[in-house]
């Protein structure tokens, strides 16, 4: 048996699915039910350093069972604690597979001193994890029906306490997580503010842990502003005076905040808003600049709870408010960083380790993958003119955004919103933590394509529909016959 070990091991995407993705984009059939490409097992298999016959039969490389297991010290012993899924909190809980299932268990190291751990049937062992917050995987085959144990290799440890058991047979494979969508849909907004002097308002939001669904088949545990990601659009004018009140769900686990751009003050309302479960805080600040700001949780590890899905805009309008269009959207992306390769079936973890090295696994609009194209596609009607409040949480990768196909007709650059747009561009850069303002006319109908021009990013679930309805326009866009 053959050891497969994932912690170096990069998943191989197809370009011709991107490709597939770009050519229907002036189609006007139904967003295809999977845009998502998969390595072959070829590739899988030389990613990952294994054998074909390590491999299930067919293209996917994904583990069929993933535990994450954690160390710890536990009444006066070296233990090793469950973490996450159904062994949450468990001492050396007993591991349960299907047998002929592709078994993939992670090691955290909580505890600050040296460990590894070793499944002496399979020969299968990760790597020594030396410090608090490293980790190691390693995956195999459960071919062997019983009992078989899984210890730490290092002098002594396996005789104090750190033993459990494997138990093979008897258990089935899990089936897709039945996770609700937390895609914000894009049109979830409030709509203009009449011209008026300014205003108190309250504005009220809710931190809300919640399982949700990350990609076909695969779910995630979310930490977000109201259920959803992004979090509420906020809509204020310059002058108002804002008192935000921010509760944390009794149900959640860790302490959450809210750092808003727009706010001046230190730490942007997060010094006064670090909110424990069940809890709830308050400030007041009045809106002082216009423009198109991000706002995010602040609690260590920042980046970890935006990656999780913390983060929102808020509009501050001018004094006069801003121009008309038709139709205005709601857009950000963001990263997450999972234990499992990216295609992995069912509920996947985050990984600490991936996040310090700046490795995603999903590339995200709206929080879950291809969310604004198998989902909640944008819509609109030729003749129209639409502007897209696009975002970026972050916390780690800057964003080309761009719609394939358009031309964008003003960019509100740094989402500045006094400043003269720029014209007639192309693409447009928006750093972890910023915002832009787009327009543009659709001047023929078709499915346009938002995409993170780094498009290797598409390949990872980054991509989105714009589906506008309407006669054709031969004058601007019609196939010409070859003769």
């Amino acid at each position: 048996m053959h050891t497969i070990r994932w912690r170096h091991a990069l998943a191989v995407m197809s370009i011709a699915t991107g490709l597939a993705l770009i050519a229907e984009s002036c189609s006007e059939e139904n967003v295809p039910e999977r845009l998502a490409p998969q390595a072959t097992q070829q590739a899988a298999q030389q990613a990952a350093g294994g054998s074909a016959g390590d491999m299930h039969s067919g293209s996917s490389y994904a583990a069929d069972v993933t535990y994450t297991l954690g160390t710890n010290i536990s009444g006066g012993k070296l233990v090793f604690i469950g973490v996450g899924s159904s062994i949450d909190g468990l001492v050396n809980p007993t591991l349960k597979a299907p047998v002929d299932a592709l078994v993939q268990i992670t090691l955290v190291n909580q505890d600050g001193a040296e460990h590894d751990l070793f499944f002496e049937a399979y020969n299968a062992k990760t790597d020594h994890v030396l410090v608090n917050g490293s980790s190691s995987t390693t995956s195999f085959r459960a071919s062997k029906a019983g009992e078989s144990v899984y210890f730490c290799t290092l002098p002594g440890h396996r005789a104090v306490g750190m033993e459990g058991t494997l138990l093979v047979g008897g258990a089935t494979l899990p089936s897709a997580p039945a996770a609700p969508s937390i895609v914000r849909d894009p049109t979830d907004m409030p709509g203009p503010l009449a011209v008026r002097a300014p205003q108190s308002l309250r504005v009220d939001l809710e931190a809300v842990e919640l399982e949700g669904r990350l990609a076909d088949g695969a779910s995630y545990t979310y930490w977000t502003f109201g259920g959803a990601v992004p979090g509420p659009f906020l809509r204020v004018r310059v002058g108002d005076t804002v008192e935000l009140h921010l509760k944390n769900r009794a149900t959640s686990k860790m302490i959450h905040s809210i750092d808003l751009h727009a706010v001046t003050g230190p730490g942007g309302g997060a010094t006064l808003t670090q909110v424990p479960p069940g809890g709830e805080k308050a400030f007041t600040f009045k809106v002082i600049n216009p423009g198109v700001y991000v706002y995010h949780c602040a609690t260590p590890s920042v980046a970890h709870h935006i990656s999780n899905g913390m983060y929102g805009l808020i509009l501050v309008e001018p004094e006069a408010g801003l121009p008309k269009v038709d139709r205005e959207f709601y857009v950000m992306q963001g990263e997450v960083y999972t234990q499992q390769p990216y295609g992995t079936k069912g509920k996947l973890e985050f990984s600490v380790e991936k996040l310090l090295n700046e490795r995603p696994e999903y590339f995200v609009f709206n929080g879950a993958a291809l969310g604004l194209a198998t989902e909640r596609p944008l819509r609109a009607k030729v003749g129209e003119t639409v502007r897209i409040y696009f975002g970026v949480g972050g916390p780690n990768f800057t964003s080309s955004f761009h719609v394939i196909g358009e031309i964008f007709d003003r960019v509100y650059a740094e989402a500045s919103l006094t400043s003269p747009p720029l014209t007639n561009v192309q693409t447009t850069t928006v750093a972890p933590g910023g915002a832009t303002m787009v327009e543009f006319k659709l001047e023929a109908p078709g499915r346009y394509i938002l995409v993170d021009h780094a498009l290797s990013r598409l390949e990872r679930g980054l991509a989105g529909y714009l589906i506008v309805e309407g006669d054709p326009s031969p004058s601007v866009y019609v196939e010409t016959p070859v003769k």
